[in-house]
């Protein structure tokens, strides 16, 4: 006797579908952009990073040639001009990053927008998991490289800056985290005719928030760029900043995200995204 299935509605549907077949349905693709994504985030880091010791070593010899002390740590600078130095080295190394591996894996390298991209639905959640373990696996590689490669003890894991406490780091990394989200959904995951050109707008929003964070918190911003140089150089008791901050960051960026698609911010400025100007500006010649 033939017996028909009930059907489902709603979520009890996307549960009733959600078996193993269909999320390890796409697995190897999942994983081959897994791997890619770790060669992305060594990339990244290598440079980013690298630029961030480069600065430290910089202060480290000025202070050594003046018998003032070391650096010792990412927030420990001489100047302005080292802290200028740190986020143009982020804000670069995430640009160059990104564009390089844009239409590989997304040029993602941080968990907290992978959380934001599977909120979304952009990703599944067996390439979101892949996608963290990758980041995580190739900021402590970026790391170890850089420990092996350059002189001196490692210095770039952050920390905060004096007078900063706990909650106001929580705080700084969640909004600063917001904005870089926020960036990385209207620009790339948001489809438009200028989303080729992604890579620069979050390569800024990088920089921008790191002349504001460095000298606070070290402007982490990404929970495997801070856990990747404390499994080389040392963890402190403030690591738990660095994950808590950026995930909450990542939620508000995402709750932004989904209410501007909520009331169609398309419609708000509808001319914004067309190739026709000149037709636009004759339609409004035409109604005066």
């Amino acid at each position: 006797m033939d017996v028909q299935p009930k059907q489902t509605t709603g979520k009890h549907a996307r549960w009733k579908k959600m078996n193993s077949r269909s999320l390890f349905s796409d697995l190897r693709n999942d994983l081959t952009a897994a791997a890619l994504e770790f060669v992305g985030t060594v990339v990244f880091l290598m440079i980013g990073l690298g630029g961030i010791q480069a600065a430290a070593t910089s202060s480290a010899l000025l202070a050594a040639a003046s018998n003032t002390g070391g650096a010792q740590s990412v927030n420990v600078v001489a100047s302005i001009e080292q802290l200028l130095y740190i986020s143009v080295s982020m804000g670069l190394a995430l640009l160059v990053a990104v564009w390089l591996f844009y239409r590989v894996t997304g040029g993602v390298f941080n968990p907290a927008v992978a959380t934001a991209l599977f909120l979304i639905g952009a990703i599944g959640p067996v390439r979101f998991i892949l996608f963290c373990l990758a980041q995580i696996v190739g900021a402590i590689v970026a790391s170890a490289i850089l420990l092996g490669l350059l002189p001196g003890p490692l210095v770039v894991t952050p920390s905060l800056g004096p007078g900063v406490n706990l909650a106001q780091g929580v705080f700084i990394e969640m909004f600063l985290t917001s904005f870089l989200v926020f960036a990385v959904l209207m620009l790339a995951a948001e489809k438009h005719r200028s989303t080729a050109f992604a890579p620069i707008g979050i390569g800024l929003t990088l920089f921008a928030c790191h002349l504001f964070g460095v000298l606070y918190t070290g402007a982490g911003m990404n929970a495997a760029r801070a856990f990747g140089p404390a499994v080389v150089s040392g963890f402190n008791h403030e690591q738990w900043v660095y994950w808590v901050g950026p995930f909450l960051g990542s939620l508000l960026a995402t709750g932004l995200y989904a209410f501007l698609k909520h009331i169609k911010y398309w419609e708000l400025n509808p001319d914004q995204d067309v190739d026709d100007f000149v037709g636009i500006l004759l339609s409004r010649v035409n109604t005066l």
